[in-house]
C-alpha cells in the first residue's frame, strides 16, 4: 500500500476507535444519571440498589469493566423490576411551571415492531406516520404545555395492550385525564385530541370537569348545522357563508344529546388539506384563534419525533411484555432528561445530545487515551 494511503487509513482507524471510546463514556453517563433515579424510585420502596455508581469521563478500566458487568444484567433487570408512569411524574413534577391556562395534549403514538412477531405488546394496528396498518406497540401520551413560556412535558403515558388489560386508548386517556384531576392536580383550562379522540363519552368527560377542548373531526362525520331543519350531512359536505370562514358555525353532531351544540370551524391548513376543529366553547367566534389553539397539538408530535430519533425506544426486541414497559419507561426518562438540560442551557434537545460526545471526542482525536500501532 502507498504510503500516503496507509496512513490516511490509519487516521481513519484511530477515529474510529475514539468514536467508539466516546460513546462508551456517553452510555456510562447516562447510565449513571437512570441509575440515580432508579435508585431513589426503589428507596421511595424501602429496596436497596447495589449496583456501583458508573461515571467518569473518559471512563477508567475499573467503569468499563463494572459497565460491562452491568450491561450483562441488564435484560435481567428489566425483566425483574416493574417501572411505572409514576417514576416519569415524580421525575417532571418539579420541573413544571403551572399556568391556569395551560394545555392538555392526548395523542397516541406506534412504535415500530414491523419484524417482530413474537414480542407480547406489538400489535397491529394504525400509524399515522406511515399512513397505514403496522405491527408494533402503542403509546398514548399526556403533555403539558406552558403557552406563555414555550415549553411541555411529558407527564403521563399508557402503552396500549387490549388483550391483558382490556383498555382501548379511549378508556387510557380517560384514564389519565381522571388521574389528572384526582392526583397530579395540575392547572390547566384546555384540552387537545386528534380526531380518534372526538368521541361523546370522552367530550362529554372534558365538559363535566369545566375545560374547553378543541379537537378536528374526521370528514365523514355527520352534522347538523340547520337547527333540526334537514337531515345530518358529511363535515365536508356543509356550505360555508364568508361570515361562517370567519367566524365558524354552531352544529350538533349525531348521536350527542339533543340539546348539546358546539361550535365547527373550518381551517385551511394547507392547498391540499382542510381541518374541521370544533370546541365547546360557544363564545369562541374566531377562526384565527382556533387555529391558534389548535396548533398547540403539535407539541405532542414533537415529543413523539424525539423520543424515536435521539433515545432508542423502538430499538428493544426482547419478547417479554414487562422488559418492553421498562424499556420503555427508561427511554422516556432519558427524553425527560434531556429536554431538562436543553432548556438549562438555552439549547435543542439534539444539541444536547451532540454537545455530550463533542468535548471528550476532540480531545480524543488531538490525544487518544488508546493509541494505535501500526508495524
Amino acid at each position: 500500500m502507498h504510503k500516503k494511503h496507509r496512513k490516511r487509513a490509519h487516521n481513519h482507524i484511530a477515529q474510529f476507535v475514539a468514536c467508539c471510546i466516546a460513546r462508551l463514556a456517553w452510555v456510562v453517563n447516562l447510565l449513571n444519571h437512570l441509575i440515580e433515579i432508579i435508585q431513589q424510585h426503589r428507596k421511595t420502596q424501602g429496596q436497596g440498589f447495589h449496583v456501583s455508581a458508573l461515571a467518569g469521563n473518559p471512563p477508567s478500566s475499573t467503569q468499563l469493566f463494572l459497565l460491562s458487568k452491568f450491561e450483562f444484567g441488564i435484560a435481567g433487570y428489566l425483566r425483574s423490576e416493574k417501572l411505572t408512569p409514576r417514576l416519569l411524574w415524580q421525575q417532571v413534577e418539579h420541573r413544571i411551571v403551572p399556568s391556569a391556562s395551560g394545555y392538555i395534549v392526548f395523542d397516541d403514538s406506534v412504535l415500530d415492531k414491523r419484524y417482530a412477531s413474537k414480542i407480547e405488546l406489538a400489535r397491529t394496528q394504525y400509524s399515522g406516520n406511515e399512513h397505514g396498518v403496522v405491527q408494533g406497540i402503542g403509546l398514548v401520551s399526556c403533555v403539558y404545555v406552558n403557552v406563555s413560556r414555550s415549553e411541555f412535558w411529558v407527564i403521563d403515558y399508557r402503552l396500549y395492550d387490549p388483550q391483558r388489560d382490556g383498555k382501548s386508548k379511549l378508556d387510557h386517556v380517560a384514564d389519565m385525564l381522571d388521574n389528572l384531576i384526582e392526583y397530579k392536580r395540575v392547572p390547566f383550562a384546555t384540552v387537545l385530541m386528534d380526531a380518534w379522540y372526538a368521541t361523546q363519552e370522552l367530550m362529554a368527560k372534558i365538559d363535566h370537569i369545566e375545560k374547553i377542548y378543541y379537537c378536528p373531526l374526521k370528514v365523514n362525520r355527520k352534522v347538523d348545522d340547520s337547527q333540526g331543519q334537514q337531515p345530518y350531512n358529511r363535515v365536508d359536505e356543509l356550505e360555508w357563508s364568508e361570515a361562517d370562514l370567519a367566524h365558524g358555525k354552531t352544529i350538533k353532531i349525531r348521536n350527542f344529546p339533543k340539546d348539546k351544540k358546539v361550535k365547527l370551524f373550518r381551517v385551511t391548513v394547507s392547498t391540499s388539506r382542510t381541518d374541521y376543529i370544533v370546541t365547546n366553547d360557544i363564545s369562541q367566534n374566531s377562526t384565527d384563534e382556533t387555529q391558534k389553539a389548535s396548533a398547540v397539538r403539535w407539541r405532542v408530535e414533537e415529543f413523539h419525533r424525539e423520543v424515536k430519533q435521539l433515545t432508542g425506544i423502538e430499538a428493544c426486541q426482547c419478547r417479554k411484555a414487562r422488559i418492553q414497559r421498562n424499556h420503555i419507561a427508561c427511554s422516556l426518562l432519558v427524553w425527560s432528561r434531556l429536554k431538562a438540560i436543553a432548556s438549562c442551557t438555552d439549547q435543542t434537545i439534539y444539541q444536547v445530545k451532540a454537545g455530550l460526545l463533542r468535548n471528550y471526542l476532540i480531545g480524543q482525536l488531538k490525544q487518544p487515551d488508546i493509541r494505535m500501532t501500526f508495524v
